[in-house]
């Protein structure tokens, strides 16, 4: 999401710039986390101009797919982000506060969006219903889900003829 400094010049001075617009992020899906499939966010805002610095201020909405912490089931997590960022057009800014530096004549909101993102997803998310067929399966190659049951008593069967010594005993008595 690109936004020129001229367009916003031109607007900011009367009243904020205000943008709306839906934003592909589908980058973040092949990235080494856990978002599994995250269709377009809105992003909604206004610039606001104040001597060199563009104060942009947006809402980012929309939805991300995310595995069960319990059985990777495909959750859909909502989110909903409020984000302030400070951006400066002079080349003498302190790089310890947050504020970015403009390159050129063109504002690039992609990156901050992305990161704000990766910045909600959260640690884990649990499935409402575990109980479908998208539950996780209970057998596999070479593996079963083995349940908590009190084990049958069985005799080994090279113990079997000691057995009979037990019986001979009990028909004495």
């Amino acid at each position: 999401m690109k936004l020129t400094l001229a367009q916003i010049r031109k607007s900011a001075y009367s009243e904020p710039f205000a943008f709306d617009e839906m934003v592909d992020v589908s980058e973040l899906e092949v990235m080494n986390n856990d978002i599994r499939e995250i269709p377009p966010v809105h992003v909604q805002g206004q610039c606001f101009l104040q001597g060199e610095q563009v104060i942009v201020s947006f809402n980012i909405s929309g939805k991300m797919i995310l595995p069960c912490a319990r059985t990777l089931v495909d959750v859909d997590y909502p989110f909903e982000i409020k984000v302030d960022e400070v951006f400066t057009t002079s080349s003498y800014y302190d790089e310890e506060e947050e504020i970015h530096p403009i390159d050129g004549e063109v504002l690039d909101l992609t990156p901050y969006i992305k990161e704000n993102i990766l910045l909600e997803v959260p640690f884990r998310v649990f499935a409402e219903d575990t109980s479908g067929q998208d539950a996780a399966p209970s057998k596999g190659a070479g593996w079963e889900l083995v349940s908590e049951k009190p084990a049958e008593k069985t005799i080994d069967p090279r113990f079997k003829k000691l057995e009979s010594l037990f019986e001979d005993k009990k028909e004495d008595k």
